[in-house]
């Protein structure tokens, strides 16, 4: 299986600048090749996560879409030993823009370098995902994002390294280098997928391997649950995907969808609900891992419930209970649906395979 940049879709060029298929601006600009350089004086990353940043050199880098590869794979070059793989991708969960995705373990860098070259159409062209790599000893951060925009953090010792690689490719210092983020822009993703054709792989397949195969974690707190501006959101709905891996047969994959009150929880609640439906159906796997959890706006959750075959009648408002004699079915209107939906810890909706 491979990963394909759809062929239709038309690249956007201003001049000789390339941009990439899946970022490109939506009003005038003029683009800007080249290198913006700052000093940065050592700092203490997170408690007990990271060693301290050491003082350091950092690059944004913009360069047309065709060259960007080689220019990474280059800067690839300077990292020793093994490294700490990095992958943003534009999710969907309703309150966080990015998920942002790391290995708290140390793997091959060739591990690394084989992935970003097998799945070269999603890494350099999709406006959905960055991906990068850091390593301590050296200190070494390379960091393409959803833009395509490039940013090398190195430590003192490799400035001139860093230097000599950016002038082989005619970039030259500019503080005022723009690229698609420059301006009004949009996003799209851009892997060709056919229903018919099992060589190509998603989006979705692609991440789903990357997390295998490069150790990578959520990298949020688990135990709280805040909005990229950091507001308390309390409990919220949440859609679960959760891969399980059969004896002698194909993986199967399960949705789940519930409240919880963060991301420990959510995939407490998650496992626990799959254990139950697998008891029932006598269902027994080798191991599962969750392959996406993402928060729901109760908006959004109504939509994902109907998919599901979750209706609004056949919900109960949060904490109540159907005595005898009760109706069997609730009120459809708008408040009583309304109602029902308020995220109730725990609670799980419905829970059931994907074919």
């Amino acid at each position: 299986m491979r990963a394909q940049a759809d062929p239709s879709i038309r690249r956007v060029v201003i001049g000789n600048f390339q941009f990439p298929l899946g970022v490109y601006p939506v009003e005038d600009m003029t683009p800007a090749a080249g290198y913006s350089m700052a000093f940065e004086q050592a700092d203490g990353g997170a408690e007990g996560e990271w060693e301290e940043w050491p003082d350091r050199y950092a690059y944004d880098i913009v360069v047309s879409a065709e060259r960007l590869p080689t220019l990474v794979r280059t800067l690839l070059s300077l990292f020793e030993g093994r490294v700490y793989p990095i992958l943003d991708v534009l999710g969907q969960d309703s309150y966080r823009e990015i998920d942002p995705f790391i290995s708290y373990e140390l793997v091959g860098a060739d591990r690394v370098f084989d992935a970003i070259r097998e799945y070269a159409d999603y890494f350099y062209e999709d406006g959905m995902c960055g991906f990068g790599a850091m390593s301590e000893e050296p200190f070494l951060y390379l960091f393409v994002d959803e833009h395509k925009i490039l940013t090398v953090r190195a430590e003192v010792s490799l400035k001139e390294r860093v230097e000599r690689v950016l002038h082989a490719f005619d970039l030259e210092q500019n503080e005022e280098v723009a690229g698609a983020d420059a301006a009004a822009h949009e996003h799209r993703a851009v892997l060709k997928v056919k229903n018919d054709d099992t060589v190509l792989m998603s989006s979705e397949e692609v991440v789903e391997r990357l997390k295998d195969n490069w150790r990578l974690l959520l990298n949020v707190d688990p135990d709280t649950n805040v909005d990229d501006e950091g507001k308390d959101l309390g409990a919220t709905h949440w859609r679960a995907i959760v891969r399980c891996a059969l004896a002698d047969t194909a993986p199967r994959y399960a949705e789940v969808l519930f409240d919880a009150n963060n991301l420990r929880h959510a995939e407490e609640v998650a496992f626990d609900a799959l254990e139950d439906m697998a008891t029932k159906e006598e269902t027994h796997w080798e191991d599962a891992g969750v392959m996406t959890l993402d928060r729901v706006s109760a908006e959004q959750f109504k939509q994902v419930l109907a998919s599901a075959g979750v209706t609004p009648e056949s919900l109960e408002a949060p904490g109540k209970k159907k005595g005898k004699g009760s109706p069997t079915k609730r009120k459809s209107d708008a408040a009583e649906a309304g109602d029902a939906l308020s995220p109730e810890p725990g609670r799980v909706y419905a829970v059931r395979w994907l074919e």
